[in-house]
């Protein structure tokens, strides 16, 4: 569903563009002997704002209220990119296309377009500060604004490859030179429906939920400003750390948040950064990777290996353990599969008073702290 959602938005806002240019010219009469300079801004435009936009809304399809307030500024920068880039592409091409010149057509279509999908990749790229919180990690936020750039400057390249393809393949095949004219007028829609099409189908695969383990802190991670002392350099063996430790933390640098690399303690609403392989324990114990006060030193592993988490409860205290709900009867191994609620209850437990609890929600795909 998410590809066809891509495809359908690149296609839409391609058309949605080239209509636009078309009232313009035709319509309005602006700079009709210019036609690239007043086309190429409306397509890129367009091409930039619906990309970004549809990225917001399929990351986030239950909160559209919220999605409005954060696409201001990427539509802004979108805007201003599109319309930067076009006016580049028009204008190039113009020159290109000067008698004087007499530069190859289909090169020159290719230089404007390619210049159309590098606004379109920068602008999804660039915004993606705005929309989420995991941009704060500089090496993500370059890693990602380099593949949206070059992805999709590939795209339109790819686009305008096929296009003149498809339009050496129609000029041989037909010898009626009445028929090749019909269809000049769509050749242009034709075109960038496939430009739109090849960029709604590469942000599909760079945009999709990466595989980031993740654990987010829920119920029971509430911030109450408290440190701990001396028991963080305690082994699994303290028979006291438990009672000790003030407040959940994790293990640095074996774990961290998406959202801020140097924080340790956990709180509510902030994701876990699990390793792609490897075990995690989850106990109160100083030196665990996830260590709770009030929990068995060792409560429960959870088992990281490709795609695939595996949580091992203590025999001793999987009975303080819930799973979506359910409190586990026995010491089996769980596979967890995505947004699954897991439940960790206190050692010493009132058997009439559940309220204190500890509650994470497992993702196998990294979806954005700020959703």
């Amino acid at each position: 569903m998410r590809v066809y959602l891509y495809l359908i938005a690149g296609i839409i806002s391609a058309l949605l563009g080239w209509n636009i240019g078309q009232f313009f010219q035709t319509d309005l009469g602006i700079l009709k002997q210019f036609s690239e300079i007043t086309l190429f801004p409306c397509i890129a435009i367009s091409l930039a704002i619906g990309m970004v936009m549809n990225e917001i809304f399929i990351s986030n399809p239950t909160r559209p209220k919220m999605n409005f307030r954060t696409a201001r500024i990427p539509l802004l920068i979108a805007l201003g990119l599109g319309m930067g880039f076009g006016l580049l592409a028009g204008g190039i091409s113009q020159i290109l296309f000067l008698p004087q010149i007499n530069f190859p057509t289909p090169v020159v279509r290719i230089i404007g377009w390619l210049l159309i999908g590098a606004s379109v990749g920068l602008a999804e790229g660039l915004t993606w500060r705005w929309r989420s919180v995991a941009a704060g990690d500089a090496k993500r936020f370059k890693r990602r604004l380099k593949i949206s750039v070059i992805g999709a400057s590939i795209a339109s390249l790819f686009a305008a490859g096929i296009f003149e393809l498809l339009r050496i393949f129609v000029l041989e095949a037909s010898n009626n030179l009445e028929r090749v004219s019909n269809l000049r007028p769509i050749e242009d829609p034709i075109g960038f429906s496939i430009l739109g099409l090849l960029l709604g189908l590469f942000f599909s695969i760079s945009n999709s939920p990466s595989y980031v383990v993740a654990l987010r802190a829920g119920a029971g991670f509430e911030y109450t400003g408290q440190i701990y002392g001396d028991e963080f350099d305690q082994g699994y063996d303290s028979p006291n750390t438990f009672q000790n430790q003030s407040y959940a933390y994790i293990q640095q640098p074996i774990l961290r948040f998406i959202s801020n690399s140097q924080q340790n303690q956990i709180e509510e609403g902030l994701s876990i950064q699990l390793p792609p392989k490897g075990t995690i324990r989850i106990g109160s114990a100083g030196k665990a990777q996830i260590s709770i006060p009030g929990l068995p030193l060792h409560s429960a592993d959870l088992e990281l290996k490709h795609r695939e988490a595996i949580l091992y409860p203590n025999p001793k205290y999987y009975n303080t353990i819930e799973v979506n709900g359910n409190r586990l009867g026995s010491n089996r191994s769980i596979l967890l599969r995505h947004n699954y609620l897991l439940t960790f209850h206190p050692k010493e437990e009132d058997e009439f008073n559940y309220e204190k609890i500890y509650r994470f929600v497992y993702y196998n795909r990294f979806l954005d702290p700020q959703a």
